[in-house]
């Protein structure tokens, strides 16, 4: 009889390890650092729910008017002007354009509006990225940009956003 509660625990602990992962969301997060002269930061979350992606962002440190948004083909904020990050991320091959329409980069996030106070909150939700590290459209290990000026929605292939004023590189959380 004294291994009923043995079995019972044993039973217990390996449904209880079968269901740490049930309904769990993969999620990632990128710590944005100002460039060089710069003082805008902030954090980027992302979480996955089927082929849904969504991104909340809170960013700090803006001057007034609106701020490109872009993810960067390269997981690299190493240099002063955040230059390394390299162009959009643009998996599927596509023109640059607005959040929202048919032809733009899956990385091509819109503009940061910020309040008074410099700080601006951004939430959307895509399907052109992934967390998922094997997936082409993976979005794991990219850079993440705030720009100077507005996307203009319309300069190829950058949306004339301007200097990189913070970066960061999204992360498995």
């Amino acid at each position: 009889m004294k291994t009923l509660p043995v079995l019972t625990l044993l039973s217990a602990a390996i449904i209880a390890a079968g269901c740490a992962g049930y309904g769990s969301r993969p999620s990632a997060e990128a710590v944005m650092q100002p460039t060089q002269g710069n003082t805008t930061n902030g954090t980027v979350i992302f979480s996955q729910s089927g082929d849904k992606v969504k991104v909340a962002a809170r960013i700090t440190g803006l001057s007034p008017g609106l701020h490109g948004f872009h993810i960067h083909e390269k997981g690299d904020c190493s240099a002063p002007d955040g230059m390394s990050t390299g162009g959009h991320f643009n998996p599927d091959g596509k023109k640059h354009g607005a959040p929202g329409h048919n032809e733009h980069h899956a990385g091509d996030f819109g503009n940061l509006s910020p309040d008074s106070n410099g700080t601006a909150v951004l939430t959307l939700t895509t399907s052109q990225i992934s967390l998922d590290p094997n997936a082409s459209n993976s979005i794991i290990g990219k850079g993440l940009i705030v720009h100077a000026d507005p996307d203009d929605f319309t300069t190829q292939p950058t949306g004339n956003s301007g200097k990189r004023l913070s970066c960061g590189v999204i992360r498995l959380k």
